[in-house]
């Protein structure tokens, strides 16, 4: 950037070939300039480093952020598996239990039932029996009235 006095090397030219400590220099205006550009650009790249820190402490924040948040879903989906898993089992073995159950009494339900149509054929076979019995018995009493009534009338004519 030129000034009045001159370009940067213009003025490296003109500065003592000996360098005075920085006590004895006289400052001047160009000087000071020079002084607050560099610790401007001194802040600058300070703050340029602080920014960029921070975007990396950021990142390593979103980061953590997102490895809880994944362990979390990670935690969830297992614990949600988990009771999945439990309720199946206990409603497999509430199945299971009512399974027994039904075919227990289907099983006393055929039993009765097996035991009702067995007491039914006794009764009918007994009636069927006793029926039977009556009958013949009723055919033996016509038989002998029968039989008796031919010998009477037998005996009538043969004598």
């Amino acid at each position: 950037m030129p000034s009045q006095k001159g370009t940067k090397r213009d003025l490296k030219e003109e500065a003592p070939t000996e360098e005075a400590p920085a006590e004895e220099r006289p400052k001047s205006a160009l000087d000071e300039v020079m002084s607050q550009a560099e610790r401007a650009y001194a802040a600058y790249m300070d703050a340029e480093r602080q920014v960029a820190k921070a975007y990396h402490e950021n990142e390593m924040q979103v980061a953590k952020a997102y490895k809880r948040a994944e362990a979390q879903a990670h935690r969830s989906y297992e614990a949600g598996v988990t009771q999945a898993m439990k309720d199946r089992e206990q409603a497999m073995a509430k199945a299971a239990k009512t399974r027994e159950d039904l075919i227990s009494r289907a099983e006393e339900a055929y039993r009765v039932a097996v035991e009702a149509a067995a007491s039914a054929a006794d009764a009918a076979v007994a009636e069927a029996a006793r029926a039977r019995d009556e009958h013949v018995e009723k055919a033996w009493k016509v038989r002998d009235e029968t039989i008796e009534q031919a010998w009477q009338i037998y005996s009538k004519i043969a004598r």
